[in-house]
């Protein structure tokens, strides 16, 4: 895995012709799961996916849960959300650096790239939509986690596409 910039990222997607253009997988990162969420085609809209379980031991297996991942939905990048907070460096920022070092160190996404964007008030957001619907609190971690990739890949492909239509009309 090979980090890039945001703007990178989606420069190089648009490089290649629709078809073979590939997608995006957004992903947050907590601490017992990885919520993740895929862009459509066109890298337009964000859905939600599923959720990993997370463990210090299985990070192999997440790999090839991704590996799987990438060839089952043609995925050339990963958005991954991260807490970024200039005031002060914050733990969350620094599980989810070492979760992306970990999936690096497997060896099994190599040329694949990632970038990191912002997922501050992501969770919180989604909690307050799902509060009222009293969910067993599983059920209701799991939507969270899959719903913040959403909000995650969602910012990140509205700016980019927001970016992208500006310099086209330049």
């Amino acid at each position: 895995m090979r980090y890039v910039r945001p703007w990178s990222l989606f420069q190089e997607l648009l490089k290649t012709k629709a078809p073979e253009q590939g997608r995006l997988l957004g992903l947050d990162v907590g601490d017992k799961y990885v919520g993740l969420a895929v862009s459509d085609p066109q890298n337009k809209i964000a859905s939600p996916l599923s959720v990993l379980v997370r463990k210090k031991n299985n990070i192999d297996l997440m790999a090839g849960d991704f590996q799987s991942l990438i060839s089952e939905l043609s995925l050339v990048g990963f958005v991954v959300g991260y807490p970024f907070d200039r005031q002060r460096s914050s733990p969350d920022a620094l599980q989810v650096k070492i979760f992306v070092d970990d999936l690096c160190k497997t060896g099994k996404l190599e040329g694949l790239k990632y970038t990191y964007w912002n997922e501050c008030f992501t969770s919180k957001n989604i909690e307050l939509l799902l509060k009222p619907l009293k969910l067993h609190p599983v059920e209701y971690k799991t939507i969270i986690d899959k719903f913040a990739a959403v909000g995650i890949l969602q910012g990140y492909l509205d700016h980019v596409n927001r970016i992208g239509k500006s310099r086209v009309k330049e």
